[in-house]
């Protein structure tokens, strides 16, 4: 049986992927490069949309207030891209996540090594 989506589910997937376009193709701010959008999560009422966001080069006040500053120009343009009523709001969030699995995979590759050169000796 097919699992079951929850049209906010739906909807925040579908931005992702048009934000993701937008962000590459359209914006022309320079703060606002090598950014990618790892999720969104969509409120109930279709009002708010988090937006996660990780960049290669780290986090920087900069860049997010690249990204606030966009936020209305991407709004418009995914009420062009989406047949949807109600177009959310856009907030930014930079997302930790990778970070915390990259610092995460170094710490077991650490043990794993320690372990190793015991199993040596």
């Amino acid at each position: 049986m097919a699992k079951d989506y929850a049209r906010t589910d739906r909807i925040a997937e579908q931005i992702q992927r048009e934000l993701a376009g937008l962000i590459r193709l359209e914006v022309k701010d320079p703060r606002v490069q090598k950014v990618t959008v790892t999720g969104v999560e969509v409120t109930s009422d279709y009002s708010h949309a988090k937006v996660f966001y990780t960049t290669l080069d780290g986090t920087s006040k900069q860049l997010q207030e690249g990204l606030d500053r966009a936020a209305g120009f991407l709004r418009s343009q995914l009420a062009h891209a989406m047949k949807l009523r109600i177009i959310p709001q856009l907030h930014f969030v930079y997302d930790v996540s990778i970070e915390r699995g990259s610092h995460l995979s170094q710490l077991i590759d650490q043990a794993v090594a320690s372990d190793t050169k015991l199993l040596k000796e």
